[in-house]
């Protein structure tokens, strides 16, 4: 199992495993939807669209996912379980970022 941190979240990406009691953290009832959304810096991400719903993401990111190469932002849980339904076919629609 490997454990990333991004934007100051605890990410398992571990594959189809249940999680540990070590590494669930407990639910935060502190941070609503609007600070999760202010927590993640565009800056890291590689699109300008959430690919499901075509919100541009710097008007808010509230879930990330690592899909091949890419850091790819969405503007919530629900864009971002449809997107991992089919995700080949969504990445278009990311508008991702040139590489420089």
């Amino acid at each position: 199992m490997m454990v990333f941190i991004f934007g100051g979240m605890l990410l398992n990406a571990g594959c189809e495993s249940a999680p540990s009691a070590a590494t669930t953290p407990e639910k935060d009832t502190t941070m609503n939807g609007t600070a999760a959304a202010s927590s993640y810096s565009v800056d890291l991400l590689n699109n300008q669209k959430d690919p499901s719903c075509g919100m541009p993401v710097s008007a808010g990111v509230s879930d990330t996912a690592h899909y091949n190469k890419y850091v790819l932002g969405f503007c919530s849980s629900e864009c971002k379980a449809e997107f991992m339904k089919n995700p080949t076919a969504m990445l278009a629609a990311a508008d991702l970022k040139k590489d420089k």
